[in-house]
């Protein structure tokens, strides 16, 4: 398996496009000037030796050191063996709220600023835990499979928005039921479910996918984000700016307010418990050590090991072609042209 550390360093292979126009334009410019002292003819006689084809196998050598710097800068690295690593840890999928009601910043920055940072934060503390992650607004949506990468975790984390689902609502009930499909069956692990909302418009279709849920062996936790005295939603531009804020039917502006009485019936209903998450450093610690004090069940992942830097192969190339193009001559090699491979001699007749 090869990876890249500086992807970046790819944008570099744009000079060689730049490198062949200049090369063109200036050998126009020479035939040209040339032209105005002297037919082909007697140029050819004036400077014998002089080859037509160096410049041009001068300037791929030259190209291709250009590219094996290039390949040295991204610094490619090659996975030496596949190893199985035995894991102990629990299952967990954080389940979080995008709907437009997280935009309330009565918790600062707003909540949903606040749900990704106490997923974070949790993440932070994790040794060898597996982690998924849904969005869900009035529907869910997978947004990381089960995976113990806590790195590919934190980045589609961050990624998450109130924009990402168009259909606004909280079906609580279609997060548990993809929630289900993230734990192998096969494997047995223990099995918990975070969901971070404010709890508002909850319905009582989530008892039944709670209580299915709870059959399968899930434990489920509620995270409250939010205050009980509630916020506007604001309504923002692509800069930021307030523009306006959400208002109902009746051109009322909303109010949304941390419902936690339907946080704490779910997590009461789901064998769990229900977290006020106002203070991040609290409910980090709650977490951490409720998933600490559960089984642990023993599986495998595989990965890629032992990951050799490859960019010294590349390094010396590009130096070796790069002394090549510096010292090769533009004019004719002799053994060359007594084999008088492209008829030159017949051509200067």
């Amino acid at each position: 398996m090869v990876q890249f550390d500086e992807k970046i360093y790819f944008y570099a292979f744009a000079i060689i496009p730049i490198v062949l126009l200049l090369f063109f334009a200036v050998q126009f410019w020479k035939r040209r000037t040339q032209k105005k002292f002297a037919n082909t003819g007697l140029l050819n006689k004036l400077a014998p030796s002089k080859s037509k084809f160096k410049p041009a196998f001068k300037l791929v050598v030259f190209l291709l050191a250009i590219a094996c710097f290039v390949v040295a800068l991204v610094n490619p690295k090659m996975g030496t063996k596949l190893e199985t690593v035995k894991r102990e840890g629990v299952d967990v999928v954080f389940a979080i709220d995008v709907s437009k009601s997280m935009l309330a910043e009565d918790i600062a920055p707003n909540r949903i600023e606040k749900a990704k940072r106490i997923v974070s934060e949790i993440m932070n503390k994790l040794v060898s835990d597996r982690v998924g992650i849904i969005a869900y607004a009035a529907q869910a949506y997978p947004q990381l499979p089960i995976t113990t990468d806590y790195g590919a975790a934190k980045m589609f984390l961050q990624s998450m928005n109130t924009d990402m689902l168009s259909s606004q609502g909280t079906a609580i009930n279609q997060a548990i039921e993809l929630a289900k499909t993230y734990y192998n069956d096969d494997e047995q692990t223990n099995r918990v479910l975070f969901i971070i909302s404010d709890g508002e418009d909850h319905s009582e279709e989530d008892l039944n996918a709670i209580e299915d849920a709870v059959d399968e062996g899930i434990k489920i936790y509620t995270i409250g984000v939010g205050t009980a005295k509630g916020n506007v939603i604001p309504m923002k531009d692509d800069r930021g700016r307030v523009m306006s804020y959400k208002k109902d039917q009746n051109g009322e502006t909303v109010i949304t307010r941390l419902d936690e009485e339907t946080l704490k019936k779910i997590a009461e209903e789901g064998n769990g418990a229900y977290i006020n998450g106002s203070d991040t450093e609290k409910t980090v610690k709650y977490v951490t050590d409720t998933l600490d004090g559960m089984d642990k069940t023993t599986f495998e992942s595989k990965q890629y090991a032992d990951f050799e830097d490859q960019f010294q192969w590349f390094l010396g190339a590009g130096i070796l072609l790069l002394l090549i193009d510096v010292l090769m001559l533009e004019r004719k090699t002799k053994w060359v042209q007594k084999l008088n491979l492209f008829n030159e001699k017949e051509s200067e007749k």
